[in-house]
């Protein structure tokens, strides 16, 4: 069988496939959240769903499905005129300029923390210099 395939090659070809990593590598290289970062702001609409999904359970306690409420509270917020909608819109931009401004503080507070950071580093490597000096001079007086 000349230029044949064994089964054992097909078996390594094919285990070799699904150890590769996906083409865009995001969960290798991406970075961990960070649970004191400030939450996105909800749109227009979710301020909207959160009011009328209390409404709901209250018109309709019987019904559990988390789809028939998203269809309904859809629908009800496609057929609402834009006076309408203002309330919500304005609780929205309210939330988003929260968010903006938390964000700043936010992100001022990254920029501080990496010096600190750094310069813990370089603390750190200075001790463990000294203690390699430390290490290397016993081990002259031991000879």
């Amino acid at each position: 069988m000349k230029g044949g395939k064994s089964k054992s090659d097909t078996k390594s070809a094919k285990l070799s496939v699904n150890k590769k990593p996906a083409k865009g590598g995001k969960k290798a290289g991406k970075a961990a959240k960070d649970p004191n970062k400030p939450k996105r702001p909800a749109s227009a609409f979710f301020v909207f769903m959160e009011e009328f999904r209390e409404q709901y359970k209250k018109d309709h306690p019987k019904n559990k499905s988390v789809a028939a409420v998203g269809k309904a509270g859809g629908d009800k917020w496609k057929s609402l005129s834009e006076a309408e909608k203002a309330p919500y819109v304005h609780k929205a931009e309210r939330r988003k300029a929260d968010y903006e401004r938390d964000m700043k503080a936010y992100n001022k507070k990254q920029a501080e923390a990496p010096k600190e950071e750094e310069e813990s580093e370089k603390s750190m490597s200075e001790v463990n210099d000294e203690d390699d000096d430390d290490a290397s001079g016993e081990e002259d007086d031991d000879e």
